[in-house]
């Protein structure tokens, strides 16, 4: 294939032979070769690719479909039994997670478990999975929110184990909550996430002793987001927690890969 710069040399060499008078300016050659006085000599023509065309853009940056968004969410086929479809809101919700505190900042971190926005927001698409045999829900959501706004979210989530590590809460019921807040591991990917690991001790008027476990996780992979909670009053493995953000940061990059092929 002709280079640019071999397309572009004939001319160069042509006029720098003129300057020096070893041909003519009406094409004669001092080499005993002719070419037509008129022979044009253009320059070659280098067309630029066109761009493929962008989706518009959302309000929030996404470049997602509605259905793109849908299928994004992790199912139960992901995570495997024994996970099935949601029966509805977890009763520990209303329970124990609507409380108050005077601890500063931790009210906020009790009001955004309650309301299931990490992100500080209402998520775009969400689904809800049981966990029967440990009384516990994950809920798995794909955010609708800036790829600022998802940063700043995940940088005051990453302060609570500092700010929150420890607090006490009231519920409307008047029992008394133990509160510990931690870091949560979560595996390397995306471009940024946090993860937290909530222990809620609460003992009421009945006196029988529960104890609430929540892991939550927010991870941005370039304009998109996802977030989960993984709770329950048994046994909260921080393997599910972990495999479910792998998961769903590969089907999100799927997602959004197939739909740049498509465009």
């Amino acid at each position: 294939m002709t280079s640019l710069t071999d397309a572009i040399r004939p001319r160069g060499l042509r006029l720098s032979l003129i300057a020096a008078g070893l041909i003519t300016a009406g094409g004669c050659a001092a080499f005993g070769l002719r070419q037509p006085a008129t022979a044009p000599q253009p320059l070659p023509t280098i067309d630029r690719p066109t761009p493929p065309p962008k989706a518009p853009a959302r309000p929030d940056g996404s470049t997602l479909t509605d259905a793109q968004a849908q299928a994004a969410l992790l199912t139960q086929t992901d995570l495997g039994a024994p996970w099935t479809a949601t029966g509805g809101a977890a009763h520990w919700r209303d329970g124990l997670l609507k409380a108050t505190t005077s601890a500063g900042e931790c009210q906020r971190l009790l009001d955004t478990l309650y309301t299931d926005e990490l992100l500080g927001g209402p998520a775009r698409a969400v689904i809800a999975l049981d966990d029967d045999d440990n009384n516990a829900q994950l809920r798995y959501q794909i955010a609708a929110r800036r790829p600022s706004d998802v940063d700043a979210a995940l940088s005051w989530l990453k302060t609570m184990p500092d700010r929150c590590a420890r607090f006490t809460a009231t519920t409307g019921t008047g029992t008394v909550e133990d509160i510990k807040v931690t870091d949560a591991p979560l595996p390397q990917v995306g471009d940024a996430r946090q993860g937290l690991r909530v222990s809620i001790d609460a003992t009421p008027s009945d006196n029988e002793k529960y104890q609430l476990t929540l892991e939550v996780a927010a991870v941005r992979v370039g304009q998109d987001a996802f977030a989960l909670t993984n709770g329950g009053l048994g046994a909260v493995a921080n393997n599910t927690t972990q495999a479910a953000v792998q998961d769903g940061a590969l089907r999100l990059a799927d997602v959004r890969r197939q739909g740049r092929a498509q465009v």
